[in-house]
């Protein structure tokens, strides 16, 4: 194993047609007189695999709850609490409608 004289990159061998050479593998460095006898691959590289992709909605992990959306009238909708005011205070309950996708809040 060689590293470049000029970066310390890695030299990795390249066959051409007028014998073995080494090649930097970050700036490109090439070194003419190389031994390529010492070298071999131990392991080839793999195959990129295809990645699929779905193209359906997924379904948001909230719970639901019967309730009547105030656009559509539809009744069912996600809901989740987050606290928008001082800690000493009551939660918000968001709700979102499975329908539509209207977003509207209740304060307790």
């Amino acid at each position: 194993m060689q590293f470049c004289p000029k970066c310390g990159g890695l030299m990795l061998p390249k066959q051409i047609e007028k014998g073995p050479i080494l090649v930097c593998n970050v700036c490109g460095y090439v070194m003419k007189e190389a031994k390529l006898d010492e070298y071999k691959v131990v392991k080839g590289a793999k195959p990129e695999e295809e990645i699929t992709v779905v193209e359906k909605e997924l379904k948001p992990a909230l719970p639901t709850t019967r309730i009547c959306c105030p656009k559509c009238g539809h009744d069912t909708a996600y809901w989740w609490l987050r606290q928008t005011r001082a800690a000493d205070e009551a939660t918000t309950r968001f709700y979102r409608c499975t329908k539509c996708g209207h977003t509207w809040r209740e304060y307790t």
